[in-house]
């Protein structure tokens, strides 16, 4: 008697964990694999404004969900992304030209853009970038306005004649050998011996030409912060820099993983193409940084004054 209850209490156990497990499966995306985009936020505005706009309008157009993680630097974010972690980014073909995929401008065959080459590039790594965004966010080297005055540069061979009595200063990442477009490289291009050269919190790099603890740094084309500190920016006169047109880097499977809730989603991603030429943008981060609007809203805003999500 107690062999047959023990054996009719297994069984009633057994079924109930079968209950529970289907139970748990029931919520688990079907053929698509996926219902939710995510995204590892940048480090700066430009980037901020991106993904929330992608959320906005994913969300909107589509049954999918976004979700917007900690902030990262692009190359963990690109990492990630490779890797089936996470799905997206606000990006730029000469970020995955050289500090994604460390190739040059020089490897871009002539009558190719480079926009086009890294796209054949990336498909080695299950990436690529959609519609280009409408800006040319290129690095170009800003003075402070007194050192402007004092040496009136207009280029970067400018500088390298007065290099030696400036301090330069950036963030630590320009510092780093990810990628050809560094300092180090930069420095042998165009010849520039600094007096100094100090690595900064990104965050205190433009209060650090404020205050005039540096006179030289590398700043963004876009960097609305660029207009408020009156900073001069010296033409590249030798083109080291290449081109950094903005786009959304994409994990190519995440279109295969969404179709069941975004068959849409890659129409839908590239209604930001072309949205954003280098002024609108530089607006953009303007009234995020400059004026301290809520990044949220300055988007939605944004995207509702161009008739792409509902007031």
């Amino acid at each position: 008697m107690k062999k047959n209850m023990m054996k009719w209490l297994s069984v009633c156990l057994i079924a109930v964990m079968l209950l529970v497990l289907a139970g748990c499966g029931g919520s688990a995306p079907q053929a698509g694999g996926k219902d939710t985009i995510i995204i590892y936020d940048g480090q700066f505005s430009e980037m901020w404004l991106v993904h929330r706009a992608v959320k906005l309008l994913v969300e909107e157009h589509t049954d999918a969900k976004v979700e917007i993680r900690e902030e990262m630097a692009p190359p963990n974010s690109y990492s990630l992304i490779v890797k089936g972690d996470a799905d997206l980014m606000n990006s730029y073909d000469g970020t995955l030209l050289t500090t994604f995929l460390h190739l040059d401008p020089s490897d871009v065959p002539e009558g190719q853009s480079l926009y086009d080459f890294v796209n054949e590039q990336g498909k080695a790594e299950g990436v690529r970038l959609l519609d280009k965004l409408g800006l040319n966010n290129t690095y170009v080297l800003g003075v402070a306005p007194a050192v402007y005055e004092k040496y009136k540069m207009e280029t970067v061979s400018d500088l390298a004649q007065v290099a030696g009595e400036l301090v330069f200063g950036a963030e630590h990442d320009f510092f780093t050998e990810e990628g050809s477009a560094k300092f180090n490289p930069l420095t042998e291009f165009y010849g520039l011996n600094f007096k100094e050269a100090k690595q900064i919190d990104i965050g205190l790099k433009y209060s650090a030409v404020d205050s005039g603890n540096i006179d030289v740094t590398v700043v963004y084309a876009t960097d609305g912060l660029n207009r408020r500190s009156n900073m001069k920016t010296l033409t590249d006169d030798k083109g080291f820099f290449p081109e950094y047109n903005g786009a959304i880097l994409v994990r190519e499977a995440l279109f295969e993983e969404m179709k069941d809730v975004a068959p849409n989603l890659e129409e839908v991603l590239n209604k930001l193409g072309g949205l954003f030429p280098s002024e609108v943008m530089t607006d953009l981060s303007y009234a995020v940084d400059v004026e301290g609007q809520d990044v949220n809203v300055v988007i939605k805003e944004f995207l509702q004054e161009k008739g792409l999500i509902a007031k």
